[in-house]
């Protein structure tokens, strides 16, 4: 029951007109609701879809990899100490000697380039730290190479630095040395794919003796496109003879080829063999060399001290150029050395990076490293880089 001061809906007063009796203008909503204030129109809309796609693809930007290389500091190695447990040079079958200290060989991380993995937010991170440096991909890798190419690369060359330093350390002691004549990679889709294995060690080609990889080349190159070739391998021990056509080079039209790398293999009258595993590239030869040198003489060439250095190798002692100096600098430092040994080519890298603490001395030869070290420990100056190298 209602009262004429409380009329129903179906009743509405003398005062409230109906919707009927209302004016046009009475009769459109113009103060919006709340919900209807904030609703987005179309132009909000694209506005808002816009955004999206834009931080969305700012985060794809940033997440995605980028085409440079990171270096960083990596770990270091005692090669007169152990590894894993085990020597990480291991000599057998001549006299040794005692070694104290330490002699390092220096590493460097990669990241990015054919590996993948690294980010522009990664890239921007190790621009801002002085330890690392990022390198465009196409300075340190072709651009069809393959991470297993690289991984491939890296373990052949790291076989060869210690084969080198084999040959530069038997040379330094007055030791004899034996060559021998390999098959150091095999490239698929190639007259050798599956014929000759990595590590083959190539006797003879067409009953000729083998004492020299330029050898192998010549006897390839100097037949026509086509001939076989009867080859005898020593795999194992054990003599293998093949036969292997020769195809005309697509990198070279009209060149005969096989389709494998050569190298020379050295080694001592004894067993000396190197125990780092998942480790790669050329720059351990010098460090090598200078630790069969200290594990072969009587003299402890250390002095107890912890030395590190980096370099590449050559059978005659002669030392090379690396990369990444700059971080290898680092790492040596934060491991605890107080020497550091590096080709004398990278004086220029180094000015003005060398960590506090840290004797870096030029060296061009195995013979050199050994006199820096003898005259470090003796308490006299070692040379130093040029005041004007840049």
């Amino acid at each position: 029951m209602t009262t004429p001061e409380q009329p129903t809906p179906e009743q509405p007063t003398p005062e409230q007109p109906t919707p009927e009796q209302r004016p046009i203008e009475a009769a459109v909503d113009t103060e919006p609701s709340p919900a209807r204030r904030h609703r987005p129109g179309r132009r909000g809309w694209m506005l808002i879809i816009s955004g999206v796609t834009t931080t969305a693809l700012l985060v794809a930007a940033f997440l995605l990899p980028v085409p440079f290389v990171k270096l960083s500091p990596g770990p270091t190695f005692n090669v007169i100490g152990q590894d894993g447990g085990s020597d990480v040079i291991a000599i057998s079958g001549t006299q040794t000697y005692p070694t104290t200290g330490s002699l390092d060989m220096t590493t460097v991380y990669e990241s990015g380039g054919p590996r993948g993995g690294l980010t522009f937010v990664d890239a921007i991170g190790s621009w801002l730290n002085p330890s690392d440096a990022v390198v465009p991909q196409e300075l340190l890798f072709p651009d069809d190479v393959s991470s297993e190419d690289v991984a491939k690369a890296q373990a052949i060359m790291f076989d060869t630095s210690q084969s080198n330093a084999v040959a530069a350390a038997m040379r330094y002691l007055g030791k004899p040395v034996t060559t021998q004549v390999v098959a150091n990679a095999i490239y698929p889709d190639t007259p050798a794919d599956g014929v000759i294995e990595a590590k083959d060690q190539i006797v003879s080609v067409d009953g000729t003796t083998i004492t020299s990889a330029q050898q192998v080349v010549d006897a390839v190159r100097n037949q026509p496109v086509g001939t076989t070739l009867e080859i005898t391998l020593r795999r194992e021990g054990q003599d293998k003879k093949v036969s292997v056509t020769t195809a005309d080079n697509p990198d070279s039209p009209g060149t005969p080829y096989l389709g494998i790398g050569v190298g020379e293999l050295y080694s001592a009258d004894f067993p000396i063999d190197f125990t780092l595993q998942d480790v790669g590239g050329p720059s351990a030869g010098l460090m090598f060399a200078v630790g069969i040198v200290d594990k072969l003489t009587p003299d402890n060439l250390t002095g107890g001290q912890h030395i590190a250095g980096t370099g590449t190798i050559e059978p005659d002692g002669t030392v090379g150029p690396i990369g990444g100096i700059r971080q290898k600098l680092v790492g040596a430092r934060d491991a605890g050395a107080t020497l550091f040994l590096m080709p004398a080519s990278h004086c220029g890298e180094v000015a003005g990076h060398i960590p506090d603490g840290l004797t870096v001395t030029p060296v061009k030869t195995l013979n050199d490293a050994v006199d820096a070290i003898h005259a470090y420990t003796s308490g006299e100056s070692v040379p130093s880089c040029p005041a004007d190298a840049a």
